[in-house]
Formats: C-alpha cells, sequence, structure tokens
C-alpha cells in the first residue's frame, strides 16, 4: 500500500472516530432514552416550543422534517445519518418539550371504505399465540 492510500485509510478512519464521538457528546452522553420508541414509531410536530439554542443541530433537523410530513424513528435516522439510538435520544427530549408529538393513529383504518373497521381473525390469532408464547405461565381463561 501506498504512503497516499495509508493516509487516506488513516482519514477516513479519523473521520468515522469523529463521527462516533460527535454522536455520543451530541445525546450529552445518554445512551437509553426517557421514552419506549419502536424503529416504527411515527412522529409529527408538536404544539410545543420549538428546539432553542441549547440543543443540537440535529434537533431543529427533526422538527423540521417532521412539520414537512410524519415520519417514522428509521427514517429521521436515514435522513440525519445519525445511529437510531442516538436519534431515539434526541426524540425523547423533543417529545418532552411538545415539540414532536406521536400522533393517534387508527390502525385499522383502511383507504377501503367498504372495509371492516375491526381487527382482522388472523390478527388476533397472531397475537394470541404470540401472547401464549410470551407468557406460557397464565391462566388460560377458556380452560374453565
Amino acid at each position: 500500500m501506498s504512503a497516499p492510500d495509508r493516509a487516506a485509510e488513516e482519514s477516513d478512519r479519523r473521520a468515522e472516530e469523529s463521527e462516533f464521538v460527535r454522536s455520543y457528546t451530541l445525546t450529552g452522553g445518554r445512551t437509553r432514552p426517557r421514552h419506549l420508541l419502536g424503529l416504527d414509531s411515527v412522529l409529527e410536530a408538536g404544539p410545543g416550543r420549538p428546539p432553542g439554542l441549547g440543543q443540537a443541530e440535529e434537533c431543529r433537523r427533526i422538527v423540521a422534517l417532521c412539520r414537512e410530513r410524519r415520519c417514522s424513528v428509521a427514517e429521521l435516522a436515514g435522513r440525519l445519518g445519525r445511529p437510531v439510538t442516538a436519534v431515539k435520544v434526541l426524540v425523547s427530549d423533543l417529545l418532552d418539550t411538545d415539540a414532536l408529538v406521536l400522533p393517534v393513529i387508527d390502525p385499522y383504518t383502511s383507504s377501503d371504505g367498504d372495509a371492516d373497521p375491526r381487527p382482522s381473525g388472523q390478527l388476533l390469532a397472531a397475537l394470541s399465540a404470540g401472547l401464549r408464547k410470551k407468557f406460557p405461565d397464565a391462566i388460560d381463561r377458556q380452560a374453565g
């Protein structure tokens, strides 16, 4: 490997390390959000105060993206180029100030006006099976 190639590789390694440190400092060293958020948690801009000067530029970008349209946590992480955990911590801070909200979305809403608004039997069976698997010692009310 030539000297310029080694220098470029070393520069890339330093850039990656500085990005990691940046994410760590961005969250104030916190690695866990205060709110339980999934990758598919949908967010929208809320009525609360917008991010102030003391908050990271990423917070302002998150609120701006959510003002344009609803965004998931995964989408925000991808668009910001930040680790999901760091984005969850920032989103949690913004939820605390009401700058972001988790909208209540009817999960059974369909674009088809004639569709049954209730959950499907398949969904309920899958849910029941999952609960039985997770909690095998739970009392079966049907058993009698």
